[in-house]
C-alpha cells in the first residue's frame, strides 16, 4: 500500500511539474512573438511584423493617444494601413522594454496585458497594451492589438 501511495504521489508530482513547465514555455513563446512584432514595427520590417499576426477577417488593431483613436478592423484593413505606414516610417534604433502585467492562456488562445516603453529619442510615450493571441499550427500569433499612449502626468 505504501509503494502504491508513493508511486501515486510521484506520478501526481511529475504531472504537476510537467504542467508548470509547459505553461512557462507557452508564456515564453507568447512573449517572444510580442517582442518580435514590436521590434519589427520599430525596425520598419513589414514582412517580419506581418508574420506575427493572424491574417484573418477577425484581426483587429487599435491605438489611442491624445490626438485620437485609430482602429483597423480585419486583416486586409490592418495590412493596407500598415503597408502605407511601413513605406514612410523611419527605423528606430531605440530600446524597447516591456513590463508584463498579466498573461492568461486558454487552450489555443491567450490574453496579455503589459506596459511598453520605447526609448528612441522620439516623442513616443509609454503605452499600456493588450494583445490577444491565437495558437495556429503550433505557433502563437497576434489577432488583436490595443495600445493606449500614456501621458507623463499620472
Amino acid at each position: 500500500m505504501v509503494k502504491f501511495a508513493n508511486k501515486y504521489i510521484g506520478v501526481a508530482l511529475l504531472t504537476f511539474v510537467s504542467s508548470f513547465l509547459a505553461a512557462q514555455n507557452e508564456e515564453a513563446a507568447i512573449k517572444r512573438v510580442i517582442e518580435k512584432e514590436s521590434a519589427a514595427y520599430f525596425n520598419v520590417d513589414f514582412k517580419t511584423w506581418a508574420e506575427c499576426w493572424v491574417q484573418a477577417p477577425h484581426a483587429y488593431w487599435s491605438y489611442t493617444d491624445p490626438s485620437g483613436t485609430r482602429f483597423l478592423d480585419g486583416w486586409e484593413a490592418v495590412k493596407n494601413s500598415m503597408t502605407t505606414y511601413f513605406k514612410s516610417a523611419k527605423p528606430s534604433s531605440g530600446e524597447i522594454s516591456n513590463e508584463w502585467l498579466e498573461i492568461r492562456i486558454y487552450e489555443a488562445g491567450a490574453y496579455v496585458r503589459f506596459t511598453q516603453l520605447a526609448i528612441d529619442g522620439t516623442d513616443r510615450t509609454e503605452t499600456a497594451q493588450i494583445r490577444v493571441l491565437e495558437k495556429q499550427n503550433g505557433q502563437w500569433r497576434i489577432v488583436c492589438m490595443q495600445a493606449v499612449g500614456r501621458s507623463t502626468a499620472r
